[in-house]
């Protein structure tokens, strides 16, 4: 099991350690579209389609298109965390959707009916299901012919000037995501099911000022959450020696994208 899997249940059974790793993205991330509102930009939804989003998290995407979204969507809320679905409930009721629900779920097994929606949404998470492919035939399953699947992930450069500081942890200096589902095993997978998709990639960088949240990020999750003491000191002093090679700043360079099929039947 790699480290963005292990203790699935602690790590996402609220929002608060993916907080921790969401806020080197929300305050330095340099790109011309922030990356919620690039990813709503590709979504080819319409007015009153009814959308699932699989492993919604705590809702932060929809509550940040809010004003890009068309009218009267019903959006159905699922994850495998009940503690992430009422957050993402409570964030969402407030919005202006036709509907609002939410539901536990495994992506793997989902628990609605065949051809249900018009757009399902997987946002970052397919690289926690142990067989990606059996979640996006779930996901085909439940899409109405015409609808479409929009999956995001990262790819096997993503941030590795970040990743290469947690190799005193034994970790490999690479993006954990994509080693599970990055972007060729993303696009080999949705084309194999839908027998199209098409690849979006968000042009973007990181520029961090404060090493304290490099820190706070990588020992938010395993192996860095379990690093003793003394490791923990050897880590800050690894972050500190990068941003003085930087003069302050840690020049970060991002691999996020977006893959989009369409169900022709």
């Amino acid at each position: 099991m790699s480290s963005i899997t292990k203790d699935m249940d602690k790590q996402y059974a609220d929002s608060r350690k993916i907080a921790a790793r969401a806020r080197l993205h929300t305050e330095y991330t340099v790109a011309e579209i922030p990356w919620f509102a690039w990813v709503a930009r590709q979504l080819p939804l319409a007015d009153g389609n009814h959308v699932l989003d699989v492993g919604c998290g705590p809702g932060w995407f929809w509550a940040a298109v809010e004003d890009m979204l068309p009218q009267e969507l019903g959006l159905k809320l699922a994850d495998l965390s009940p503690g992430m679905v009422q957050e993402a409930l409570e964030r969402c009721r407030a919005l202006p959707f036709k509907s609002v629900e939410g539901r536990q779920a495994d992506a793997a097994n989902l628990p609605f009916d065949d051809s249900t929606f018009e757009a399902v949404i997987a946002m970052h998470m397919l690289y926690h299901v142990p067989d990606p492919a059996v979640g996006i035939a779930e996901m085909f399953r439940v899409l109405k012919p015409g609808g479409f699947l929009a999956v995001t992930t990262n790819g096997a450069g993503n941030m590795r000037e970040i990743y290469e500081l947690t190799t005193m942890f034994g970790s490999d200096p690479s993006e954990p995501a994509a080693a599970a589902f990055g972007f060729d095993t993303a696009e080999r997978l949705m084309q194999s099911r839908f027998g199209n998709v098409t690849k979006f990639q968000h042009p973007a960088s990181l520029r961090i000022t404060d090493p304290e949240d490099v820190f706070l990020a990588l020992t938010s999750y395993p192996p860095g959450e379990g690093a003793s003491e003394s490791q923990q000191k050897a880590f800050r002093k690894a972050i500190g020696h990068a941003f003085r090679q930087g003069n302050g700043v840690l020049e970060v360079q991002k691999e996020m994208g977006l893959f989009l099929s369409r169900k022709v039947s």
